[in-house]
């Protein structure tokens, strides 16, 4: 599979808004959007007018970026939710929000999602009491997320916690940081998921 190994503030520029892939600088003045705000490359500063089909392309790209998911898991995604009862754009949303690396970054456990399924790559997080691995991993209500034992006495671990120890966690979760351990209480509706995402256009672009 095909994975992006390139400067990720790229993406952010090209999508137009922050898509918090650097944890901590794209809170600070070094973010490449802030300083730049306009697309990459050498026609990036160029006016550009949107079909409706490039609107529809580019709210599917920037939800597949913010969320660091690959083209194909994105549409077998996307399949999943149109297989389930209720609204197919928001039950994309929900299994993107699902995600083991996402839940991981979403309750403080790391600093962005990148480094979320680093971690969780590296056998860091155990789900109900057995490690998993896997970041694409999906969640259902009632599930645990903790931090392995051994995993616990890592400064870098420890650090990573203290840091995000300010930032809210969501209405659908619960987080016990002293425990290094969080609970998905269930999973989110529309209302509860800030993500940058016009999951409408993304039906739209699929639907074609």
């Amino acid at each position: 599979m095909a994975r992006y190994t390139g400067a990720v503030c790229r993406l952010c520029r090209r999508e137009g808004q922050k898509l918090f892939l650097k944890g901590e600088r794209c809170y600070s003045d070094k973010c490449s959007v802030g300083r730049r705000a306009y697309a990459p490359g050498q026609h990036g500063q160029g006016r550009k007018k949107s079909s409706e089909y490039g609107l529809q392309l580019r709210a599917k790209q920037k939800a597949r970026r913010f969320y660091g998911v690959s083209e194909s898991k994105f549409l077998n995604y996307f399949e999943i939710a149109e297989r389930k009862a209720g609204v197919t754009g928001e039950n994309l949303l929900r299994i993107l929000e699902s995600r083991l690396d996402n839940f991981v970054y979403r309750v403080g456990f790391a600093s962005s999602r990148p480094e979320a399924r680093q971690l969780v790559c590296h056998g860091h997080f155990e789900v109900n009491g057995k490690r998993v691995d896997i970041p694409s991993y999906l969640l259902k209500a009632g599930d645990v997320v903790t931090v392995c034992e051994k995993s616990r006495s890592s400064e870098k671990i420890k650090a990573v916690v203290e840091a995000n120890a300010g930032r809210p966690v969501p209405e659908w979760s619960s987080v016990n940081r002293d425990a290094f351990e969080a609970k998905v209480i269930n999973l989110p509706e529309r209302d509860a998921i800030d993500a940058p995402v016009e999951e409408q256009l993304i039906v739209e672009y699929y639907s074609k």
